[in-house]
């Protein structure tokens, strides 16, 4: 393949984005159908001048769900509130987001799965009929307080869903799972902000950053800052393809985007364990970690890339793994692999 450089003049280009993130939809790369059903929903709403439905976001962490509660707003032409779901331990927490807010405004709570179920009851008269009840002085002198909301906007995000009460889940009126990105996609990503933070970048440089990014843009920008700094400071602030090889070789990333916490899992799992069943406490201990690390950090993208496989009687490897770890399968009794 013919090497290209790829520099931006665009007027984007001209200012250094440390956050990378797109400003507006139109900008955003992958999501097209879910770009396609808000946009619908916004130009609506805008024709009616209305508010937005509330909008919940659902998918693995790094696919652009704060992105999109940050540029649903700027569409809407509203400001926009960001609170975290860990962070309201009770109503009383809420009330100032929601007594401030101003019309047609939007509300962002990251991690809504997190809030306590006291919160989250006392959300359903404000997204519904957008009113809070207060209750103001103690003993027989309290008395409730009915507060009208401006009508605003909530827009939920979660890494699961599942956990989230059906009340709660009913009550969004646009619910939409952000899949994972192509390899099309996240290389186009790593170009623009390539763009962004003034470096050069070769088309097939970009294309095998987005190969080792797990189909994630947030891994991608992580990646692409690191191979920013090899660059800079060991190849004249080009970066070819081999300047990217360089630099994830470097950082223990392979071609398949697994880091040196993963092959230890597999290389547990293969060389120590037979590839299997093995439980997850078994592994923990043997590699000196904890389970839930494992479980949320590690085991999601093996799954996915199908490196391993969750059995009732434990994990197992899968001849994927043997072979990107240059094992040979597991020979039976009578000489043929498990696997044949």
């Amino acid at each position: 393949m013919a090497r290209e450089t790829i520099l931006s003049k665009t007027p984007e280009a001209k200012e250094d984005d440390p956050t990378l993130r797109p400003s507006r939809m139109s900008e955003m790369v992958g999501q097209r159908d879910v770009i396609a059903r808000l946009q619908i929903a916004i130009d609506a709403a805008r024709q009616r001048d209305e508010v937005l439905g509330h909008v919940l976001f659902d998918g693995p962490p790094g696919l652009g769900k704060t992105t999109f509660a940050t540029c649903i707003p700027a569409e809407l032409g509203v400001h926009v509130d960001f609170l975290s779901g860990p962070s309201l331990k009770a109503p009383k927490d809420l009330v100032p987001s929601l007594t401030n807010l101003r019309a047609k405004q939007v509300l962002f709570i990251d991690e809504i799965h997190r809030i306590p179920k006291a919160v989250e009851e006392y959300m359903y008269t404000a997204m519904e009929d957008f009113r809070i009840d207060m209750i103001l002085g103690e003993g027989i002198n309290a008395r409730t307080h009915n507060f009208k909301l401006r009508p605003f906007t909530l827009i939920g995000a979660t890494t699961r869903a599942g956990m989230l009460t059906g009340p709660l889940r009913d009550r969004f009126q646009i619910r939409e799972r952000l899949d994972f990105y192509s390899l099309e996609e996240l290389a186009q990503i790593v170009t623009r902000n390539a763009n962004k933070l003034k470096i050069e970048i070769a088309q097939e440089a970009a294309i095998e950053i987005a190969a080792r990014s797990r189909s994630t843009p947030r891994v991608a920008n992580n990646r692409l800052r690191w191979v920013r700094d090899f660059a800079q400071s060991r190849a004249a602030g080009k970066i070819t393809l081999d300047v990217a090889r360089d630099a994830l070789s470097m950082a223990e990333i392979d071609g398949l985007g697994l880091d040196r916490q993963d092959r230890k899992y597999l290389d547990t799992l293969i060389r120590v364990c037979m590839g299997g069943p093995t439980g997850i406490e078994t592994l923990a201990a043997t590699m000196n970690s904890v389970t839930d690390t494992l479980a949320d950090e590690v085991e999601p993208f093996l799954l996915r890339s199908e490196l391993i496989l969750r059995t009732p009687r434990g994990r197992v490897a899968t001849p994927k793994a043997f072979a990107h770890l240059d094992f040979d399968p597991p020979q039976t009794n009578e000489g043929a692999t498990l696997f044949d």
